[in-house]
């Protein structure tokens, strides 16, 4: 009686599809052992070029961040009046332009170096804002076109910013106005419609006083406790408004 059941298990076992298809799939495997090996290797051989990637990156991005940061130092030193004594071991500049001569190379030296990373970008946007300050027109003009163009809304708002200004200051009011207008239509975190239309406004007093008291109206009831909005209040006023937006 087990002999008979152990036949026909052997025989049901024989004819059940998930062993066959068990059985199938070792057939193939040993078929195609090489190939299943090269594909092996070449997954290894993508995860290490992956990883080897990933600690590329990550490092040059802490090396930019490091040499962004010093940069910054730089940048942001404190400017001495005539006279006053140089404090040990603080860096300190004579005028703005000093200050921006010694952090231009460094900023233009990253952007250059690490143009790929957001740090680069960053870097591109105050180095223009250095030759500003060393009164370099075209260089200024010409790397904060490039930081305008970033993929970064809030970078790039904050370079139309900046040549926004450059334009008014070199008599190229439709330009300016035109930089204003986009940041209105898309403004960004870092620069609100408000604080375009401000500029906007501002441009206009000269040349179109009606548009400007428009503009200043707007800011009034669109910014009522912001700094924009405080300035546009007092302009209507005619009250000197107080300075507060930079560039």
């Amino acid at each position: 009686m087990s002999l008979a059941v152990d036949t026909q298990t052997r025989h049901a076992l024989k004819q059940d599809p998930l062993v066959n298809a068990t059985e199938s799939s070792v057939d193939w495997v040993q078929a195609n052992r090489t190939n299943l090996i090269k594909i092996a290797i070449a997954v290894v051989v993508v995860v290490a070029v992956i990883v080897v990637g990933c600690v590329v990156y990550n490092s040059r991005t802490e090396q930019a961040s490091v040499a962004f940061g010093k940069a910054m130092d730089v940048y942001t030193a404190p400017i001495r009046t005539a006279g006053q004594p140089v404090a040990p071991g603080e860096a300190s500049y004579t005028s703005a332009a000093e200050r921006a001569k010694a952090a231009n190379p460094l900023f233009t030296k990253i952007a250059g170096d690490y143009g790929w990373s957001d740090v680069g970008a960053n870097a591109e946007y105050f180095a223009g804002l250095t030759y500003l300050d060393m009164g370099q027109d075209a260089q200024a003009e010409s790397t904060l076109q490039k930081a305008a163009s970033s993929h970064d809304s809030s970078l790039a708002a904050l370079a139309k910013m900046a040549l926004a200004g450059l334009y008014r200051q070199t008599n190229r009011a439709g330009q300016a106005v035109d930089l204003y207008q986009q940041i209105i239509k898309k403004p960004a975190q870092t620069v609100p419609a408000s604080a375009a239309k401000l500029q906007l406004a501002q441009l206009y007093e000269n040349t179109n006083p009606e548009q400007a008291k428009k503009l200043y109206a707007e800011i009034k009831d669109e910014d009522k406790t912001g700094v924009a909005g405080q300035i546009a209040t007092q302009k209507l006023s005619g009250a000197k408004a107080p300075t507060g937006l930079a560039r």
